[in-house]
């Protein structure tokens, strides 16, 4: 008797990791002074220094950022804001849907829509880098390009948000709640709740300048959370949001109207019953390629698409717009929209800005508390950015999107998830590897964050770039999917058909010297065996006799499922072959499912997908999972 997924799953340890390129010799971290000048801003200031560290973590990780603003145009570790000069040389951006189908059925397409003019002039909240160059004595230029002055800088905004003087760290929480600039009451005691926490737990890092900055842990703390009412804030409507208890979290539905004369004149989302009617198995990270203004006003256009939540970046505050029970059009392909939820994140994946750790950490929160209640598996085969879902059939490919984008810390991310990479464990060599670099150091030289052709700005990236050969001078690999056309790939910050991101797991096809080859569309990809650990899992490779079988970009059932009057869905397979000999990690039993919606204002119809009988697996292919047939492919431990 064939041995079934889960027998072959037990017998293989998916959580045991081993470096790959052994043990390597971690120099010294260089003598900081970057904690002497937080000790001496919070001295000059009469700020306590753990008040100055806490509120700077919660900001930037006491990072840089190479002196390049946020995507909320903030400024160095204390992240103030600037945003005429943080938009001043960055051209206009567009909405992350702007002309594509998001919605992801080739059965019925969208309809054009037009993104309007991004909304207009920020909240004064964004406009804290000259008052706090004129409280520290110093130029809004120095505050956004001298370390020592940032955080002099903000070291006098905090206090001159401090009503009391008080040598009581806990009677600085209303001054670190104004400090998050929120102006509901649930967004501010977040952001001062996450700054006492890490000041009660404590926390040692080395930023991405190289810096070794230490906030020592008292748990004996207690913060003075009565203040807050003095803010006179506005309160925090969470009423019929589905978000965990304390978290920021508004309710702003999207559009749900009829446009048109005809049945499928739409939008922007369609009415189900899930999880009773199918099972939601993803959570789809996004970024809106926008300002949090615009992206809101683009939720209520019914001609434009949609997704579950927004996550604001300055202060992590939450608005959900579809409920869980129904499918948001987001992720640009059918099958992965009817079984994921889509967040949001207010942001560029390359253009300009950096994710700030109050959006961090809300989106973490968010995700956990989804994935608990959906039984969803924290791991990159079911928490996919955009950029990992793949384009429905051939002619989608090119237009698939990419973001978060290489600048996302997913490294980062899964640790606030509670899912961190493990720790490597000594053991013999596994036939599969996790992506792993070190974010800080691996700076990629992309290019066309703001021009096409242009290199980037350095900055640590959570992505490797792949080569044909063991070699950083040999060619990228070939997409011929993105590529149709037969073009090379490129290092375009957008061009993702020769690179893996962080958390990613691939089979290993070869190795040689510090280098190392894993299978990766058809070819073997190498890249420095240090960006990697080895791990223990399930491959799929194709069953004895069969030369190569297709790859589906989704997991249609066959034509005998459909009921009568429901049109068949085309099984078309992509332009990528599974070829004997390879093995590619499986991400799991992809269900044959499709959902034939209609437009329902009342809500009562009840919508249930078509089910068959074919059964696929998900893999990991190439930047992107895509799904096999499991009657073409074989499941063995990677050994």
């Amino acid at each position: 008797m064939p041995r079934t997924p889960a027998a072959v799953a037990a017998a293989a340890s998916i959580a045991l990791l081993l470096p790959l390129a052994g043990p390597a010799s971690a120099a010294p971290a260089p003598l900081s002074d970057r904690q002497q000048a937080y000790d001496s801003a919070a001295a000059e200031f009469g700020v306590p220094a753990e008040v100055l560290l806490g509120v700077s973590y919660m900001e930037s990780q006491w990072n840089t950022y190479g002196g390049t603003p946020s995507v909320a145009a903030g400024y160095g570790p204390m992240h103030l804001t600037d945003f005429a000069t943080a938009t001043a040389s960055a051209s206009a951006p567009s909405a992350e849907f702007d002309g594509e189908d998001a919605r992801g059925d080739d059965s019925r397409p969208l309809p054009q829509h037009t993104v309007p003019a991004p909304a207009g002039v920020p909240a004064a909240a964004l406009q804290t880098a000259q008052q706090a160059a004129q409280l520290a004595g110093t130029t809004t230029a120095a505050v956004r390009g001298d370390v020592r002055q940032n955080i002099r800088a903000g070291a006098a905004l905090l206090a001159s948000y401090q009503q009391q003087h008080s040598a009581n760290t806990g009677d600085w929480y209303a001054a670190v709640a104004k400090y998050s600039g929120a102006t509901d009451s649930r967004s501010a005691a977040d952001f001062a709740d996450e700054v006492f926490q890490t000041i009660r737990q404590g926390v040692t890092r080395t930023t991405d300048d190289g810096q070794l900055v230490t906030l020592r842990a008292d748990a004996s703390v207690k913060p003075n959370t009565a203040q807050l009412a003095g803010l006179h804030l506005t309160p925090t409507d969470s009423t019929g949001v589905e978000c965990p208890r304390g978290l920021s979290c508004e309710l702003d539905p999207a559009a749900y109207a009829q446009y048109g004369p005809t049945p499928d004149d739409y939008g922007n989302h369609d009415t189900s019953d899930r999880p009773a009617s199918q099972k939601i198995d993803y959570i789809v990270i996004h970024d809106t390629e926008a300002t949090w203004d615009t992206t809101l006003n683009l939720i209520q256009d019914p001609k434009y698409v949609s997704w579950n939540y927004t996550i604001r970046s300055q202060d992590g505050h939450i608005a959900q717009h579809v409920l869980a029970k129904d499918v948001a059009w987001h992720a640009a392909n059918w099958y992965i929209n009817t079984r994921s939820i889509g967040i949001e994140h207010e942001g560029f994946l390359a253009q300009s800005g950096w994710y700030t750790e109050a959006m961090y950490r809300a989106s973490a929160t968010l995700v956990r508390y989804l994935a608990a209640k959906y039984q969803i598996p924290l791991d990159r085969q079911h928490i996919l950015g955009h950029d990992n879902v793949p384009g429905i059939t051939p002619p989608f490919i090119p237009t698939q999107h990419t973001d978060p984008g290489p600048y996302w810390d997913w490294d980062h991310y899964f640790t606030l998830l509670g899912a961190p990479q493990p720790v490597p464990l000594p053991a013999p060599p596994f036939g599969m590897l996790t992506i792993h670099p070190d974010m800080a150091t691996n700076n990629v030289p992309f290019t066309g964050c703001v021009t096409r052709g242009t290199p980037c700005p350095a900055r640590g990236s959570s992505e490797v770039v792949l080569h044909s050969q063991p070699s950083d001078t040999s060619p990228l690999l070939t997409d011929l999917g993105l590529h149709p056309n037969g073009a090379p790939q490129t290092m375009d910050v957008n061009d993702v058909g020769s690179r893996v991101s962080e958390g990613q797991q691939y089979a290993i096809a070869d190795r040689k010297g510090g280098w190392i080859a894993i299978w990766y569309l058809g070819q073997k990809g190498w890249f420095h065996a240090k960006d990697a650990v080895f791990a223990a899992g399930l491959v799929v490779t194709p069953k004895p006799g069969k030369a190569s079988v297709p790859i589906y970009g989704r997991a249609y059932p066959e034509a005998s499922a459909y009921p009568p009057g429901t049109t068949p869905q085309a099984i078309v397979p992509q332009p990528y072959t599974l070829d004997a000999g390879q093995s590619y990690v499986y991400g799991g039993l992809a269900p044959s499912q499709y959902l034939a919606t209609v437009y329902d204002p009342t809500g009562t119809v009840n919508t249930k997908p078509v089910n068959g009988k074919t059964r696929y697996y998900e893999i990991q292919y190439g930047h992107r999972v895509e799904f096999v047939n499991a009657d073409d492919v074989q499941l063995k431990p990677a050994l």
